[in-house]
């Protein structure tokens, strides 16, 4: 593995404190996006590595609304929910008593038995997760992008994404796969175009549209994992029936196999949507977000080698790719990394209420949206 990749926030700079004022328009994005009211009994989950400005952004902006806020801090979790062990019950036991869960956990938490989906939407917990960007960086860029532009083009990407038989992703890498027989964002999964409801989990800052295909064909290059990080050789994966057939390379392609020795099937994918978030400098969960960038994720079969959606596989690996060029039925959709949304003169039009839509929709990740447009 390569250094390229940070590990956890123990390898990410904390925030000066002054700079809580440059976070708040995007906490506020954050509670408005949960549909946090007074009263509610609001959980804070944090890493002991998390910045304690981000947590601190977060506790205010729900405070403000005059709701109930617990901070619990935990040790790190597992990449992928590989440390079956982890986390502990504790969260768990928060979890069932909160209105909102808002998770700043480096790992997504979702890979885990005790916090899976399934378990999510047995609670009346709304769960928001900032998966890699519980960071100041994170807060100050993709979450200043407005709540109501952003869904907009979540429906958009929906309605084509949902029309297509076939979705094609190429790189210059050399990576071209294919995506059919595919199903779009579910409630469990907790995508659609409104703030959360009850059991519901989503991501933040919000990013992209969700899908999962049943075939899924090609070659991939591995740019980016959670397994190997940025590979310092070439690693490719090569795809038949919605699973990984071969694994090919020298130390990453090893990692990979040990990470899943019983094989892998291709369980999601995602399409970034927020041209406010970052790129350089950004994590891998952060950078799945921008508006055209693409990630899947891989996870493991059972020991049977058979397929399991409803459980996780405790070997989730996601692979990001920043500037893919993406056809829906062999119609451009994304073009190196450029989404195309993003010139559709309905959503140009949305953009004009919040402010310059040249300035709200440019996808140049180091211009910073200032606040004033956020909302």
């Amino acid at each position: 593995m390569t250094m390229t990749a940070p590990f956890s926030y123990l390898d990410t700079p904390t925030a000066a404190p002054l700079s809580i004022t440059e976070l708040m328009p995007g906490a506020y994005n954050l509670l408005e996006y949960a549909a946090v009211t007074a009263g509610e009994q609001v959980l804070v989950l944090a890493e002991h590595g998390t910045d304690p400005v981000v947590i601190q952004a977060i506790a205010a902006a729900a405070a403000y609304r005059n709701a109930e806020v617990h901070v619990l801090s935990v040790p790190p979790f597992s990449a992928g929910g590989w440390d079956r062990s982890t986390p502990s019950p504790v969260p768990s036991s928060a979890h069932a008593a909160a209105d909102v869960v808002i998770s700043l956990t480096w790992w997504g938490e979702v890979h885990t038995a005790r916090l899976f989906f399934n378990e999510i939407a047995k609670q009346q917990a709304r769960f928001v997760s900032l998966h890699q960007t519980a960071t100041a960086s994170a807060l100050a860029t993709g979450a200043r992008f407005p709540l109501e532009l952003y869904f907009a083009l979540e429906t958009k990407a929906y309605a084509q994404i949902s029309a297509a038989q076939e979705i094609r992703v190429t790189t210059a890498l050399g990576t071209d796969v294919t995506f059919r027989d595919f199903t779009t964002g579910t409630p469990v999964s907790g995508h659609s175009s409104a703030p959360l409801t009850n059991g519901m989990w989503r991501p933040f800052p919000y990013g992209g549209a969700n899908f999962s295909p049943d075939q899924t064909a090609g070659v991939v290059v591995i740019e980016e994992s959670t397994v190997t990080g940025v590979p310092a050789e070439q690693t490719t994966l090569e795809l038949e029936n919605n699973r990984v057939t071969a694994i090919h390379g020298s130390t990453a392609a090893a990692e990979l196999r040990r990470y899943a020795p019983d094989g892998y099937y291709m369980r999601h994918a995602l399409i970034g949507l927020n041209p406010k978030v970052r790129v350089a400098g950004g994590t891998q969960f952060e950078r799945e977000k921008h508006a055209g960038a693409f990630y899947f994720g891989i996870d493991g079969l059972t020991p049977q080698g058979e397929v399991d959606r409803a459980n996780p596989g405790h070997a989730h690996c996601d692979c990001q790719f920043d500037q893919p060029t993406i056809t829906l039925d062999g119609r451009p959709f994304v073009d190196n990394g450029y989404l195309l949304l993003l010139d559709d003169p309905e959503i140009r039009e949305l953009a004009g209420k919040f402010g310059p839509a040249d300035i709200l929709l440019d996808p140049n990740p180091r211009l910073v949206l200032p606040p004033r447009y956020s909302r």
